[in-house]
């Protein structure tokens, strides 16, 4: 490996923490369709596979902190991952200790990153010999994975109910695009349905506004006042005369096992990960301030894990996307030619310990940067981000890439097709089927779709 290879991927790392922290302070920006298009641009535009892989890296590091700030500040979810602990960010903000807790949620940060880079080299040293056992019987694992995560929800029945009817209509809609020529036979639509999926409620909340009955309901009469608490300099010397003291024993425990235990479920759900061990790990205590707080150092570690270990173990293990991460964000690193032009996926291009590097890079620039901006100015450019850019356009702008990612992928046709599916999902997403269940249909809906027709 050449110094200039390094030099571009500490570049790259730079880069994705300056834009990933401005972007995850924005309310509703989802982890996929903010990862997916700037990733999917660079690899497009041949910038060295292992530099994006790093850019990558940091960009996930710095958005699973970042996105935490407005729930914890404004109780507004910054994606999809934060949106668990918004019960136990009011509990936090009631008792004022706000500011506190984005330090615990920063070292919950920290030790996600650590527990998963160290566990993940030996899970994906453990399971490299048995990588192609694993991909064979990849179907059965998103299957059992979708079963588990129905399992685990609140509309039981309901999500183990709606795998089969999702998966007759992701794989309805490929037979679609194959019959009539959009995409050819040999090409298999996953990443603009992906991106349908995760954007599905908002693209259902903004189609029902088109109603007028349901436009009414959301109308009202005066605007609620949003108060971000700006810490004083008292509060501020008090934070560092606490600095050593920031996580009792039970939340450095609890953040640990749980970010260990979850990388070896890497082809599970983060949310429904970050949802079962920050519930699991939340029941320890029985104080209500104290439980808040042990749960969002969790779910912040959690939130670090579930994404490192899912992408990590897919690229240096497998070779093959088996986890949400990877199928999801990450797609693209598993693109055949000609988004590369050696080899068919990113593990084909690199030695192990090339890839490594890339994630340790990554990883540790962007979260000394992240932790410093986060316990530092997390209040004030809160207070910036919210003041100052429109959070309809940020939206507005997601949305339209989604649609345009979903345009490149098969043309035209393909726009109409990931706004039926968003409309079926965002309504399943309503009545409680959740992002992993439907995720875990859309990888096994092939695999389905053959068993039901035989």
């Amino acid at each position: 490996m050449t110094t200039a290879l390094i030099l571009q991927m500490i570049v790259a790392s730079f880069s994705a923490f300056i834009i990933y922290s401005l972007i995850g302070f924005i309310p509703g920006t989802d982890e996929t369709s903010v990862l997916m298009p700037i990733t999917l641009a660079l690899i497009m535009a041949k910038v060295e596979p292992l530099v994006v892989l790093t850019f990558f890296v940091a960009s996930f590091v710095t958005l699973g902190l970042m996105n935490i700030m407005p729930a914890l500040i404004a109780n507004l979810p910054g994606g999809v991952l934060s949106t668990p602990m918004l019960d136990s960010a009011l509990i936090v903000k009631k008792h004022g200790r706000t500011s506190h807790v984005i330090k615990k949620a920063a070292l919950g940060s920290a030790i996600g990153v650590t527990v998963s880079l160290i566990s993940c080299l030996f899970i994906a040293k453990l399971i490299a010999p048995f990588a192609s056992d694993i991909s064979q019987h990849a179907n059965l694992i998103f299957i059992g994975g979708a079963i588990f995560l129905s399992l685990l929800s609140s509309a039981k029945l309901l999500s183990l109910i709606s795998i089969v009817p999702l998966a007759l209509v992701f794989q309805g809609l490929r037979a679609l695009y194959w019959q009539t020529g959009a995409v050819p036979a040999d090409k298999n639509i996953t990443t603009s349905f992906f991106l349908g999926i995760t954007v599905a409620p908002l693209i259902l909340s903004l189609l029902s506004l088109l109603n007028g009955n349901e436009k009414k309901k959301l109308m009202v009469a005066e605007v609620k006042p949003m108060k971000i608490p700006m810490p004083t300099k008292e509060q501020q010397q008090a934070k560092k005369e606490a600095f050593k003291n920031r996580l009792t024993k039970n939340e450095w425990i609890s953040a640990t096992v749980a970010s260990f235990l979850s990388n070896f479920l890497f082809v599970l759900s983060p949310v429904g990960l970050i949802v079962l061990f920050g519930e699991m790990m939340g029941k320890k205590e029985t104080d209500e301030l104290k439980r808040a707080e042990l749960k969002i150092t969790t779910m912040t570690a959690l939130a670090q894990s579930t994404y490192i270990s899912g992408i990590m173990i897919s690229i240096v293990a497998i070779g093959l996307p088996m986890a949400p991460s990877a199928i999801g964000p990450g797609a693209a690193f598993f693109e055949a030619p000609p988004v590369f032009s050696i080899g068919n996926t990113i593990t084909d291009m690199y030695p192990k310990n090339w890839l490594m590097l890339a994630f340790i890079i990554g990883s540790v620039i962007a979260l000394t940067l992240v932790y410093f901006l986060a316990t530092k100015f997390a209040e004030p450019l809160t207070y910036f981000v919210l003041k100052k850019i429109p959070h309809e356009a940020m939206l507005a702008l997601f949305i339209a890439l989604v649609f345009l990612l979903a345009y490149i992928d098969a043309g035209l046709i393909n726009v109409f097709g990931v706004l039926l599916m968003s409309l079926i999902c965002g309504t399943l997403n309503r009545l409680g089927v959740g992002y992993g269940i439907q995720f875990m249909s859309l990888y096994a809906a092939p695999f389905i779709v053959t068993l039901l027709s035989k």
